[in-house]
């Protein structure tokens, strides 16, 4: 759907966009878009990932400038934020009603919740990182840490591994249990 750099937030055809933070939950939104026999494409809603949360300002004048439906996700350390621009474009300050969902800590920490850290754990020995895994935990900073939050880490440990597992462990999930800001999100642009 989209033209060019997604910096650029230059859509054709679309009628709704789904701001995200990053490649990870872009890939996570895909993903569950797909499972649930959602055509993104067909249906005329974008995901377009905003490169971190402070651009979401800029993402959001460009939609709302093109007439675009807006809605996305965010972390919730970066709710401040997100109001704060929601409130500058004009669509207020909270961020339910405008179609913008809070991933306690961020989507990873939603969807290991949702999977349960032994499943994550099957997950990662299924994509032959969980020696890695394994290892990483060893390291002295992490010994103490909770196995959620050592996994949770350990997906952005390596370029590309917050991407990857943002596809599978959405394929992971039981469809009846995935993340209600996740569910929301998509919810809120299709049908």
């Amino acid at each position: 759907m989209a033209v060019g750099d997604h910096s650029t937030l230059i859509l054709t055809g679309a009628w709704a966009v789904v701001l995200v933070e990053g490649l990870s939950d872009e890939a996570a939104v895909r993903t569950l878009a797909e499972r649930r026999d959602l055509d993104l494409a067909g249906l005329g809603v974008d995901v377009v990932p905003i490169g971190g949360a402070t651009n979401i300002r800029h993402f959001l004048e460009r939609a709302i400038g093109g007439g675009l439906l807006v809605a996305g996700l965010c972390d919730a350390g970066e709710a401040p934020s997100y109001r704060r621009a929601l409130e500058r474009v004009g669509l207020g300050t909270d961020l339910g009603r405008a179609g913008f969902f809070i991933c306690t800590a961020d989507l990873e920490d939603e969807l290991i919740r949702a999977l349960g850290t032994a499943t994550v754990e099957h997950v990662l020995a299924a994509e032959g990182d969980l020696e890695s895994f394994r290892r990483f935990q060893k390291q002295p900073a992490q010994r103490e840490r909770p196995l959620d939050q050592q996994l949770r880490r350990f997906m952005g440990t390596r370029s590309g591994r917050k991407i990857w597992y943002g596809h599978v462990l959405v394929e992971a999930l039981d469809l009846d249990h995935v993340p209600p800001p996740l569910t929301a999100v998509l919810d809120a642009v299709t049908p």
